[in-house]
């Protein structure tokens, strides 16, 4: 396959901050072509323009095409251009999807259908229906979609899957997990769609360690309860930036997730997040405990860091993406987000740089890897998506994931 050509729809904070740099090293590294990044508002894309850590520090000379430009209209607004953007695009490159959890599933047929292969971050979407549709969709066609769980790539995660499938752990019976975002979110775009009838904390940001644990068990969940508060961003709308869920297992375990995007700005490292898991083996106990907001490093500087919710006091992840120097030109990426996207794309690549007749083989290798999330091999987070989104809009409900063909998914 020549260097696929790229078109990221969204670029908003993710794209900011982890998938267009490691485009970019990517595009260095001479594994891909052209970038292309859509959004609804020429605003959004003219910010991701106008990023110096990227576009002078770390990447000068790199560039994206921009639709719309916001170099020719700074205002301009389309809701639709993804669909332009998409239809253009020669057949079977790849197609990013990077927005909203409520709008994967229009982008991500849209490209289907006209030959992409296409990697969206977590949650692919929010029913197990729509994710039944794309996998039906990629196969008839034999693409790629890959879903951007960073975790996975984590060398923490990769040893804890290999450990408990060894039986070193036992079996997982009780665990906890947080991940809270700081405040500032709220005063980011999330205010404009974060909203109950949308979304809430533990669908965005829950979903992470619910495909940890089945990530590193193989356990199936098949019940979800989640209570929600809701609280208000600063321009009046309502959103549930408080939740606490309790995900129940196909051996009984339980794990209880709490989320939110109300951590103090004034906290070090950019949010606080970390699991503990509990597990026996009828004789013995086991335990493990990720601390994942920050990796032992502790800085304080002179000056306010220039970023949102930046502190002096600072305990930096050098684990998910941190930008370092190995000599020029420009900055490296490093960390399991780079290793993510990086992982993603080239899974695409080599689908397509298959022969014909050997793709669908392909496809079904990387199903059954289970390493990369697709929708063959990750639908339980689909169903745990739909379920607490049921329990949530019903006070907290227990939502039960009945096993079948497709699964079905109900209050209790």
């Amino acid at each position: 396959m020549l260097k696929p050509q790229i078109t990221m729809i969204g670029g908003g904070m993710i794209a900011h901050d982890q998938i267009l740099p490691s485009l970019y090293q990517l595009q260095r590294q001479g594994a891909i072509g052209e970038i292309t990044v859509c959004a609804q508002h020429a605003k959004t894309l003219q910010a991701l323009r106008d990023n110096a850590m990227i576009h002078q520090r770390a990447f000068p000379g790199h560039s994206f095409r921009a639709v719309p430009d916001p170099a020719v209209d700074a205002s301009a607004k389309d809701s639709l251009a993804y669909r332009k953007v998409i239809a253009a695009m020669p057949p079977r490159q790849i197609v990013i999807v990077a927005i909203p959890d409520q709008l994967h599933h229009e982008v991500i047929m849209t490209a289907l259908r006209h030959d992409q292969h296409v990697i969206a971050v977590k949650p692919l979407v929010l029913t197990i229906a729509h994710a039944l549709e794309i996998e039906r969709e990629a196969r008839s066609r034999n693409l790629f979609v890959g879903v951007e769980y960073h975790k996975r790539f984590d060398d923490r995660s990769l040893l804890a899957r290999r450990r408990y499938r060894e039986g070193m752990f036992g079996e997982f019976k009780l665990g906890t997990a947080r991940l809270m975002e700081k405040w500032y979110y709220r005063h980011s775009n999330f205010q404009n769609w974060f909203t109950p009838e949308n979304s809430d904390a533990f669908t965005y940001i829950g979903c992470h360690y619910v495909d940890f644990v089945h990530f590193v068990t193989g356990l199936i969940p098949t019940a979800v309860s989640v209570y929600g508060i809701k609280d208000k961003f600063p321009n009046g709308n309502e959103g549930y930036l408080w939740t606490d869920a309790r995900v129940l297992w196909n051996n009984g375990a339980c794990l209880n997730v709490q989320n939110t995007l109300s951590f103090p700005d004034e906290a070090p490292g950019s949010n606080t997040q970390g699991i503990t898991l509990y597990f026996s083996d009828g004789e013995r106990g086991a335990w493990l405990d990720h601390s994942d907001q920050y990796r032992g490093i502790k800085y304080c500087y002179t000056r306010r860091l220039n970023t949102d919710g930046g502190t002096t006091f600072h305990e930096p992840s050098t684990e998910y993406f941190q930008y370092i120097d190995l000599g020029g030109p420009g900055l490296s990426c490093t960390g399991y987000g780079f290793r993510s996207v990086d992982q993603l794309v080239r899974a695409a690549i080599r689908v397509e740089s298959a022969g014909v007749g050997e793709r669908a083989a392909l496809l079904k290798e990387i199903d059954d890897a289970e390493v990369i999330a697709t929708p063959s091999n990750s639908s339980y987070n689909e169903a745990v998506m739909e379920a607490g989104r049921l329990s949530i809009l019903n006070g907290g409900k227990l939502a039960v994931i009945e096993a079948g063909d497709p699964p079905r998914v109900r209050l209790e």
